[in-house]
């Protein structure tokens, strides 16, 4: 097969599978009333079937990421997709919700295992202009499944029955994985590959899962329950350990970014750009059903601003990091949510639909800008060998981000009421988050992502940098990147 050719394949294999993983976060929500019902199952257990999902997913893919470095990003992004499918086949046939919850919990795992090395095949198998564009282009599909994932879900169990969520990606997976075997390259040892830090991954695992825990239990069962305060106690315990075994040499965390300040501002800016958007969208979507009395279906109707805008800027998002340059670019996307946060406060004050409308559309076309400048930063300032766990690191900041939106932004809308007052804190709450963003990122982040031609410069020039002096062999550097197999 051609280097066309496995491109392309690895950047549609790998859309799908995040599209869909991604869906799996938010498209069981309007799910519960139709599972409750068949399945018994009470208030306070039901919602543990989303959770157990989120939990799992973002507990594992820090190590996920890691143990991609070691085993091959092929081997474990097929192993993650047969986990997945073989655990939504398993969810549609569950026959209690105790059944339910650790399918869910195992569809987690698998997502976590495929969604790892996802920034990673896409690095090895594209470079300059077109990894960018692969990036931008992944990054948008997965941000648009995660916003559509309400609309979708109630689409799905309207028409089939809530298994139908889950016995579609049976299908999907099967020939995802099917296709990965076939068409991208087998993966061979690494020996520059780091060997895998055990004891630092069983403490990811453990200290990720606390927090996650803490989080998600917070928000539903009180923050003074024994669970959440088990958890909370948990995790400050075990972060202290984890921070202290990463000193040594070789560690977890030792991903060898050649901008260290760059790769540790892209993964804080992933968990706030996270933080802003979706961790926002529950609370967007309970004001419009209560402000338009639409119903669940209705009210994800009504967010075709975002979803819409969110694919539009989607398209351009390359084009204008090419132009702009990483810094600029997220800088941008945090000022377009946090206007757009604003805008959404007022029509909260108001009550007015259309105010929501323009405020959705400022906030989606800035979400849109912000995450693909990031995934590239994270997987241009490490060494080849340890883009998995890099990727990882980054991808574990993004479901972080999520539940700590939904727990503080949850607390502020109980605190003040839970009615349109509610919602305008916290929209000013999360466009206040933006506004600190957006000096992050012109501070830490790097005007251009390194070896590529700078942004800042003509494009004339910038194309006879790339070419070299008339005669002049390729670089090595670009060989190199070339001849790279995937892992």
């Amino acid at each position: 097969m051609t280097a066309e050719r496995t491109r392309s394949w690895a950047f549609a294999l790998v859309s799908v599978s995040g599209v869909m993983l991604t869906l799996d976060v938010t498209v069981v929500n309007v799910a519960l009333p139709a599972i409750g019902t068949e399945l018994s199952a009470s208030a306070e257990v039901l919602p543990w079937t989303v959770s157990a999902y989120s939990l799992a997913f973002g507990a594992l893919l820090l190590t996920a990421g890691t143990w991609s470095d070691a085993a091959g990003h092929r081997r474990v992004f097929t192993t993650g997709m047969a986990v997945f499918t073989l655990a939504s086949l398993a969810c549609a046939a569950a026959p209690t919700i105790g059944t339910l919850i650790a399918a869910r919990a195992a569809q987690g795992a698998g997502g976590a295992l495929a969604f790892a090395p996802a920034l990673a095949l896409l690095a090895a198998t594209h470079e300059g202009a077109a990894r960018r564009s692969a990036i931008a282009s992944f990054a948008a599909l997965s941000s648009l499944a995660g916003a559509l994932g309400p609309v979708l879900g109630g689409g799905v169990v309207a028409a089939l029955g809530w298994e139908w969520i889950f016995l579609l990606n049976v299908p999907v997976g099967g020939f995802v994985l099917v296709a990965a075997a076939l068409v991208l390259p087998r993966s061979r040892p690494d020996p520059r590959t780091t060997p895998v830090d055990v004891s630092g991954a069983a403490l990811a695992v453990a200290t990720l899962l606390a927090l996650h825990t803490a989080l998600a239990t917070g928000s539903s069962l009180g923050w003074t329950s024994t669970v959440t305060v088990g958890a909370g106690v948990a995790f400050g315990v075990l972060l202290p350990v984890f921070v202290r075994g990463q000193r040594r040499p070789r560690a977890l965390l030792d991903v060898g970014a050649v901008d260290g300040a760059a790769f540790t501002a892209a993964a804080a800016l992933t968990f706030t750009g996270r933080m802003a958007s979706l961790g926002t969208l529950a609370f967007l979507t309970l004001w419009l059903q209560d402000t338009a009395a639409a119903s669940p279906w209705r009210a994800g109707l009504l967010l075709l601003p975002l979803t819409g805008s969110l694919a539009l800027a989607g398209l351009l998002t390359a084009s204008v990091q090419a132009r702009l340059g990483p810094a600029r670019t997220v800088a941008s996307g945090f000022g377009l949510q946090a206007a757009g946060l604003v805008v959404l406060a007022v029509a909260a004050g108001t009550s007015s639909v259309v105010w929501a409308c323009g405020g959705m559309t400022l906030l989606g076309a800035g979400t849109a800008l912000v995450f693909p400048p990031l995934l590239t930063v994270t997987v241009s300032v490490v060494p080849p060998a340890r883009t998995g766990v890099a990727s990882g690191l980054t991808n574990a900041c993004s479901p972080l981000g999520t539940a700590t939106g939904v727990a503080v932004f949850g607390a502020l809308f109980a605190a003040l009421g839970g009615t349109g007052v509610a919602f305008t804190g916290v929209c000013l709450a999360a466009a206040t988050v933006c506004v600190v963003s957006v000096a992050l990122a012109r501070r830490l982040l790097p005007g251009d992502v390194p070896g590529e031609p700078s942004s800042t410069r003509p494009t004339a020039v910038r194309a006879a940098d790339a070419a070299g002096p008339p005669g002049a062999p390729p670089s090595t550097q670009a060989d190199l990147r070339r001849s790279s197999q995937i892992r």
